[in-house]
């Protein structure tokens, strides 16, 4: 067993005093999260035996909620998930003073920001490809010829082609509903994040970053996009202050 005693970082802070968050640190012990100042900034920290956290749901909304209480005090810059100082000297000097300009400069230009994040997934597979067959008349035709096609390998064949025409079809048609969305929401962003989809059925999954004062337009245009598209398309919609999809500080000891 590791007893060795460090500080765990889960951020960098736009406020340069010292100030107690609760005793909300990640894992069971219920450590209490503090920030450790340097001129204008502070780390928001605490104390954690030095140790490699697993990435589970658990430590992962652990690290997260300390962020979304820290952004009460100020702008946030969340760090690396898993990131262990020995002490609280190392932190400020291999980081608040190392790298202080590039942590204020970060700090301004997400000061006043916050990201949406936007997950579109078609509701019904089935009506999904039944839409693809009607849209495309070579899937269409090559289908009901092989109703009537009593070769078996043959129909095992042209089943494999049928397969293969609808997945590019579906690929297109994801990339075409997707870009759709996209690009109605792009006007209200400054940047964009896509991430991975997954599953047939996922269309879009990507973050925006925006200023505050447009929370409500971006509300609004996400609210008709869901009166739009509801009826075929589930519109999954999260906000946060904190920008963990446009800015990952990594620490190297």
């Amino acid at each position: 067993m590791n007893n060795q005693e460090g500080r765990y970082l889960y951020g960098i802070l736009a406020d340069g005093e010292r100030k107690e968050l609760g005793a909300i640190g990640i894992g069971d012990r219920n450590d209490t999260v503090y920030t450790l100042p340097y001129q204008d900034i502070a780390a928001v920290i605490s104390c954690s035996p030095v140790v490699k956290y697993p990435v589970t749901r658990d430590n992962a909304l652990a690290h997260a909620k300390v962020l979304d209480r820290a952004v009460e005090e100020g702008t946030v810059l969340p760090v690396k998930f898993c990131t262990i100082a020995e002490n609280e000297n190392a932190i400020i000097d291999k980081v608040l003073k190392d790298r202080y300009q590039e942590f204020v400069d970060l700090l301004k230009e997400m000061s006043d920001k916050m990201e949406f994040g936007i997950r579109a997934l078609w509701r019904d597979k089935d009506a999904v490809y039944a839409e693809i067959v009607e849209e495309h008349k070579d899937i269409k035709a090559l289908k009901q010829k092989l109703l009537k096609e009593k070769d078996k390998q043959k129909r095992y064949a042209g089943a494999v082609k049928v397969g293969e025409l609808v997945e590019k079809a579906l690929a297109e048609k994801k990339q075409r509903e997707g870009a759709e969305l996209l690009e109605a929401l792009k006007p209200l962003s400054l940047k964009w994040k896509e991430n991975s989809l997954y599953g047939d059925m996922n269309i879009l999954n990507t973050a925006f970053l925006t200023f505050r004062e447009r929370e409500s337009a971006f509300d609004e245009k996400v609210h008709s996009l869901g009166e739009k598209y509801g009826e075929k398309t589930n519109l999954k919609y999260t906000s946060s202050l904190v920008p963990f999809n446009f800015v990952e500080i990594v620490i190297h000891w």
